[in-house]
């Protein structure tokens, strides 16, 4: 007769869930930032200075890669990486 024991997931520290977020939402500001930027026009000497329109849709790229990562991919490259997921 075998037992099964269920296992309940180890349970992930607090601190490196806020890590993941803040790194992850730093990516995409600068990547996503950078890129629209360039593609509008918009660098500067500093980097790249987005409003109106530009900031809308990095706004959006930022909500749209939290939202896919994390429910269609198994989780964004920093909760992967800091082993959230």
């Amino acid at each position: 007769m075998s037992q099964t024991v269920a296992t309940q997931p180890k349970q992930v520290s607090t601190w490196r869930k806020v890590v993941a977020a803040i790194l992850d939402f730093l990516f995409v500001l600068f990547i996503g930032g950078y890129a629209i930027g360039y593609m509008t026009g918009n660098l500067t000497d500093e980097g790249f200075s987005l409003n109106g329109g530009p900031a809308f849709i990095l706004f959006a790229i930022i909500v749209l890669y939290f939202i896919v990562f994390t429910r269609y991919l198994g989780g964004t490259v920093f909760q992967r990486l800091l082993g959230v997921r």
